[in-house]
């Protein structure tokens, strides 16, 4: 059993350099240790299946927690490759988020109107379908930040456009000029670009075991659908497409089709 594991380990030596920071609260990630087995488990939390991997002590689960999530006890489940099934608990921190308000001139980018949403809906599904994937590349989690600049609006804070509520801020929005180049911050492959109603010009990439970010407000994209890239590649340029307030990139880390924190996954 010991042997099958440091043979896994030896195929995925990222995972001996580094996992995401553990944060057990809304919007952060739990790491859980599953114990030893010669075959990968499968887990799910939610309904939503999570990324398991190999450790030096047996198999951990990477559990992306939701921002609506309710602090307190939480599990998932576990089915293991000889038919059984065990339970790991897990308790949610609570964890206080600011707010952003922010002023759009534009009102079409506030309250779309019919034909808007038409656009917008259909945006939303090919978003969902791209969020599905899972593939059992080994994700690489020695991240490094896509680009250089100024962090301005962080990860949850509650949003207000012209002081109307919105859904929380899901990602991490770095300032620099348009045309600063956005790279991947680890090994991936693009899985959707387009030209998006609120987030503009915007990649896709999948690391692995349903670890996808998300890159919006491009200027420029550099890649294409179906295209792996490297740690470094340049994937785009900053801009200010969509709906913004100036140029940035808006950067969103997604755990089992959850939104998380990005400041987990690299040393600040």
């Amino acid at each position: 059993m010991r042997a099958t594991l440091l043979f896994l380990l030896a195929l995925w030596p990222s995972l001996l350099l580094a996992l995401p920071t553990e944060l057990p609260a809304p919007g952060g990630v739990a790491i859980l240790g599953l114990g030893q087995a010669d075959e990968r488990p499968q887990a799910t939390f939610n309904d939503e299946q999570v990324a398991v991997l190999p450790g030096e002590n047996g198999w951990k689960a990477l559990v992306g927690l939701p921002l609506s999530l309710e602090p307190g006890d939480h599990r998932i489940e576990v089915a293991w490759a000889d038919g059984r099934r065990s339970w790991h608990r897990f308790t949610v921190q609570d964890r206080e988020y600011g707010e952003s308000r922010i002023t759009i001139a534009e009102e079409r980018l506030v309250s779309p109107g019919p034909e808007d949403m038409k656009r917008i809906e259909a945006e939303r599904a090919r978003i969902r379908e791209a969020l599905r994937t899972w593939t059992n590349a080994a994700p690489d989690f020695n991240f490094v930040l896509p680009t250089e600049g100024r962090f301005t609006t962080g990860f949850g804070l509650r949003r207000y456009i012209n002081d109307q509520p919105r859904n929380p801020h899901n990602g991490l929005d770095i300032a620099a000029p348009t045309g600063t180049p956005i790279h991947a911050p680890s090994p991936g492959r693009v899985i959707l670009t387009g030209d998006f109603f609120f987030a503009g010009k915007s990649v896709f990439l999948d690391h692995g075991h349903g670890v996808i970010s998300f890159y919006a407000h491009m200027n420029d994209i550099h890649v294409q659908d179906g295209q792996s890239v490297e740690r470094g590649e340049q994937i785009g340029e900053i801009g200010a497409t969509g709906r913004v307030t100036g140029p940035h990139l808006h950067w969103t880390i997604y755990l089992n089709r959850t939104a998380v924190d990005p400041t987990l996954f690299f040393e600040r």
